[in-house]
């Protein structure tokens, strides 16, 4: 094992020549360049990327090439969305347009998004998802992907959500990637074809990330994931929408506001 002395030193020394040098999505110096240049061992120079990435200066595959980290964009998650995401519903479309979940949670308009990618597919509905809204084995359900990407380099956000095919197949727009982000988000859909919501509930855990989400949103190693399963009830009690959506727990908040009565006696 390298000297931890060695590698710790190094670790800041580079540290300070990025802060000094160097801007985000620069690419950095490999694990045989760093030894090269500052006459240590591999193992030591690998262990100055490790340390490097671990407290989120730098990005970049095992073995492969590192870049400076791009600061990710944090994310403030707050239960409150629902309320308000519902007394936009009837709203003009051009006010709809301005508050979607960019906006709300980032502070990031669409446009300056680098990346925004919505994929619309109908499958057969996972058995865990389908536990939940009471669906039959075998049930297809509309189901959406997005990913979004405020910088080129940096980490992704992404969301999936399903809904029952029999909900939404009464309005073909619904299932048209180049209608999403739908200004006014589902709650609107759902009002376009006669479902009203009358209970959302946020499931949360927190686990390590898989190998993909890690890479796909730049998570430093050791930083848990939060794991957040949306799930959106109708009036009628039935479940309309299940949502999922990791969160790294390095750049995200969640925010629980809850109301309390006054006492009748005050």
């Amino acid at each position: 094992m390298p000297s931890p002395t060695k590698y710790l030193d190094l670790a800041e020394t580079l540290t300070r020549r990025i802060n000094a040098a160097m801007k985000p999505g620069d690419q950095f110096l490999t694990v045989r360049e760093i030894a090269e240049q500052f006459d240590v061992g591999k193992n030591t120079a690998s262990r100055v990327v490790q340390v490097l990435k671990e407290r989120g200066v730098i990005s970049g595959k095992p073995n492969g090439k590192t870049w400076v980290r791009v600061p990710p964009k944090r994310t403030e998650r707050s239960n409150e969305r629902y309320f308000e995401e519902k007394q936009l519903v009837r709203e003009p479309e051009e006010v709809r347009s301005q508050n979607g979940s960019a906006e709300r949670d980032q502070g990031v308009s669409l446009r300056d998004l680098a990346e925004d990618v919505a994929l619309h597919e109908v499958v057969v509905c996972p058995d865990d998802i389908a536990s939940v809204m009471g669906l039959a084995p075998g049930t297809r359900v509309l189901r959406r992907s997005r990913v979004r990407r405020v910088d080129r380099s940096a980490g992704a956000g992404s969301s999936v959500s399903y809904v029952p095919l029999d909900i939404v197949e009464r309005d073909p727009s619904v299932f048209d990637e180049a209608n999403d982000p739908w200004p006014g988000g589902m709650q609107h859909q759902l009002y376009t074809v006669g479902v009203e919501l009358a209970k959302i509930i946020d499931y949360v855990a927190a686990t390590m990330p898989t190998e993909e989400e890690a890479e796909e949103q730049d998570i430093p190693p050791g930083v848990p994931i939060f794991r957040i399963r949306k799930v959106s009830y109708a009036t009628t009690g039935r479940v309309a929408e299940v949502t999922d959506i990791p969160l790294p727990a390095d750049r995200s908040a969640l925010v629980y506001v809850t109301e309390l009565p006054k006492w009748s006696d005050s």
